[in-house]
């Protein structure tokens, strides 16, 4: 099975279209690229219903969308029938755990992905960038402590993207992946394969074939997700990704409904 877990709903010129309309296109995508379930995961910085976790200008100056009505969209067609998944790309508020718990529970998730693109007011993928104020060291260090925390919150079922560290190409040095591994297995959570970084600046997967190696050696399930923003990015570059699972030895996947999970054999 080849599930895409990580979509934003959005037309083909990438706006923001949470309505059932904006699904069919994504899922003719899907078909056409021998995907077989995607599951939508809007930013929940872009909901008012969240508004009370953001405190960055770039998360505040985008909060303006109804939630309901983004969850309508996708619960709609997924009765329906279509093969999606209600999800939401969350960031990790440290801190905040207990309150985004609570806002996020009155909807029917079939999965929640974890992310970490801030840390302390700083970008770790954009401006102002974690990378240039503290240095590339201090900066892995931080996002990878910060991802434990997030991984051990228990509010996520999959980390998405998580070495998003890398995304600038700016490496530690001989960095050892076995403790956020370890933390990652202790929490139950899965990791996403993601191809969006072959998009990006680094040029590569997400994550690095040592960490995913890790996280396989201590029985961490995988999700896999093209991040796309638009519906001719579903699928995209998922030979890489199956690639990637295999050579750390993977042969399942992992697929969510209303956050229980299963194994399938990935094609």
């Amino acid at each position: 099975m080849i599930v895409d877990y990580h979509m934003h709903l959005r037309n083909d010129r990438e706006e923001i279209a949470h309505d059932t309309g904006a699904v069919s296109p994504f899922v003719d995508a899907a078909r056409a690229t021998g995907v077989d379930e995607i599951g939508f995961t809007e930013h929940g910085y872009y909901f008012t219903q969240l508004r009370t976790l953001w405190s960055l200008p770039y998360q505040s100056e985008r909060c303006a969308y109804d939630l309901e009505q983004y969850v309508d969209a996708v619960v709609q067609a997924r009765d329906r029938g279509l093969p999606v998944k209600l999800g939401l790309e969350v960031d990790y508020v440290p801190g905040r755990e207990d309150e985004t718990r609570a806002l996020l529970a009155p909807y029917p998730w079939d999965f929640l992905l974890g992310s970490v693109h801030w840390i302390d007011g700083l970008g770790v993928d954009g401006e102002p960038r974690l990378v240039d104020e503290v240095g590339v060291e201090s900066a892995w260090h931080r996002y990878f402590e910060t991802l434990a925390l997030a991984a051990g919150s228990g509010l996520f079922d999959s980390l998405s993207h998580p070495d998003l560290v890398k995304i600038f190409g700016d490496r530690a040095d001989a960095f050892d992946y076995s403790t956020i591994a370890d933390a990652i297995a202790d929490s139950g959570t899965a990791v996403e394969v993601s191809t969006a970084g072959l998009r990006k600046p680094v040029g590569e997967l997400y994550p690095h074939p040592d960490l995913l190696l890790a996280c396989r050696e201590r029985g961490v399930p995988v999700t896999t997700g093209s991040d796309a923003h638009v519906p001719s990015l579903v699928g995209r570059d998922f030979d890489r990704a199956r690639e990637l699972l295999r050579s750390a030895g993977y042969e399942t996947v992992t697929v969510f409904e209303r956050r229980r999970r299963r194994q399938e054999p990935f094609a």
